[in-house]
């Protein structure tokens, strides 16, 4: 018996998947209108979209209403076991990050945070900016040393900075919560209030057991991906109800 031809949105999300990955349609980047594809291709709108929704279920594409149909930015992978700065991570994994520095300063912390870095510390807002867009909004209190304050916080890791003065990060204990966008995030992200986001709590340790940087990390959802290493044995999570998990394992410094 003769073949049964593919289906014709098959074909069509194959090609456009191809083109794609081979950057013809960059990660980011708007997919031309459906109705200038449909007649590209040939084939009725209903045709394409089948075709947009495959594209859609495989992750390759978003589509935003109104706005239209973009290739799905590439994603910063989260990694829980590690110990190192953002930055560093995300380079080993082929990542260009960008780091502005929003305010960096002595300060007041909140009580909480005071119980854990002292007061006053090191208040340090940074924005990071992956792929040409904020990804990232984090606030770090540094248990204070008056040599932090002359730090380029845009080029240096805070990690390395501390390790800089003697100071070495041993292990860190953290929580990742599922949240929306508010406040200042919302404003330094640009994006609007109400987008799905990871927020991340932490606290940083030395060998000593000594606290050294208690902060808050806000990450665009579509932007991140959090993977975690599981072995047999050892507990890497511990699930704090149906749909909470806390991890005490890697920050993001």
């Amino acid at each position: 018996m003769p073949r049964e031809a593919e289906p014709r949105y098959r074909a069509i999300a194959a090609d456009l998947a191809a083109k794609i990955h081979t950057g013809h349609y960059p990660a980011g980047s708007a997919l031309p209108a459906q109705r200038e594809l449909s007649a590209a291709y040939g084939v009725t709108l209903m045709t394409l979209r089948q075709a947009l929704r495959q594209l859609s279920d495989e992750g390759l594409i978003v589509q935003q209403a109104g706005r239209g149909t973009f290739v799905s930015p590439p994603h910063l992978a989260y990694r829980l076991g590690s110990l190192r700065s953002l930055a560093d991570d995300l380079r080993e994994q082929g990542h260009e990050v960008r780091t502005a520095v929003v305010s960096c300063g002595a300060g007041e912390p909140p009580a909480p945070v005071a119980a854990h870095v002292g007061s006053p510390a090191l208040r340090l807002e940074r924005v990071r900016e992956f792929a040409g867009h904020a990804a990232v909004h984090q606030v770090s209190w540094v248990r204070l040393a008056p040599q932090l304050l002359d730090v380029d916080f845009t080029r240096v890791a805070l990690y390395a900075a501390l390790a800089d003065i003697g100071v070495a990060v041993a292990r860190a204990s953290e929580t990742i919560r599922p949240d929306v966008l508010s406040g200042d995030s919302s404003r330094y992200l640009g994006e609007p209030a109400g987008t799905p986001v990871f927020v991340s709590d932490r606290v940083t340790y030395t060998l000593d057991g000594t606290a050294v940087v208690a902060d808050r990390a806000v990450i665009l959802g579509r932007a991140m991906e959090i993977r975690a290493e599981r072995a047999a044995t050892g507990l890497s999570m511990t699930w704090a109800g149906a749909l909470d998990a806390t991890a005490s394992l890697g920050p993001v410094s």
